[in-house]
């Protein structure tokens, strides 16, 4: 069961692995502490692809915001499902807020992940819901020379769905986060916290809708 509340006595967010709860804890070990799990950044109540953008949120925002995203930690636990989509939509809604914001190479960087998104949807035949679909195209509108390049760099290039879950959905995770943080005219704590918040919700509907298999969670990778 998904625990909903904070509760009273609670370890202090900072960055960075802990070793227990009197030393601190990063969001996702605090997503631990609320599930009743083994204390780790990588408990097994939230989805791994999730889990991995918590963590680089909780890693590169200020002390104020991070102490604001506490509120979000309850949400996490429990949020986990075998949907193949939630890679997708992870990946999705963190790419589309970074790719207008971020210098050149990452936006080169985050158009190839977009693309490659499109391609693993194609071979898993599934497509994310309405809320999700149009993000990519949005971005592209707003960066179409990257969108341009990353046509070119991926024209007959292939991603089998285990790779792309594995190795490029976190990758396009981690380029999502250091592109807006590397981005000069933005505010990166507002940008990260949206972007976590709102990947929670997509998640959250693709969980609640009822359409994934019945089989064990998603593996901590």
């Amino acid at each position: 069961m998904r625990s909903s509340s904070v509760p009273e006595l609670v370890p202090v967010l900072s960055p960075g692995k802990h070793r227990n709860p009197r030393k601190g804890a990063c969001f996702m070990e605090f997503a631990s502490y609320l599930a009743g799990e083994k204390w780790s950044d990588q408990p097994a109540c939230t989805h791994p692809l999730l889990a991995g953008l918590a963590r680089l949120v909780n890693d590169n925002v200020t002390d104020d915001t991070r102490t604001s995203m506490v509120e979000l930690v309850p949400k996490v636990v429990g949020l986990n499902s075998p949907d193949p989509r939630i890679h997708a939509a992870i990946c999705v809604r963190a790419a589309a807020i970074a790719l207008p914001l971020s210098p050149r190479a990452h936006q080169r960087a985050l158009a190839v992940g977009l693309l490659a998104v499109e391609r693993y949807l194609e071979d898993i035949d599934m497509v994310l819901p309405e809320e999700l679909d149009g993000l990519t195209a949005e971005a592209f509108a707003q960066a179409p020379a990257a969108e341009q390049w990353a046509r070119g760099f991926r024209r007959g290039l292939t991603t089998h769905p285990k790779h792309f879950s594995r190795r490029a959905a976190p990758r396009i995770v981690l380029n999502s986060v250091d592109g807006v943080v590397r981005s000069v005219s933005t505010d990166s704590d507002t940008v990260l916290r949206r972007m976590l918040s709102d990947a929670i919700d997509d998640c959250e509907q693709l969980i609640s809708a009822g359409t994934s298999r019945e089989v064990s969670p998603a593996p901590v990778s």
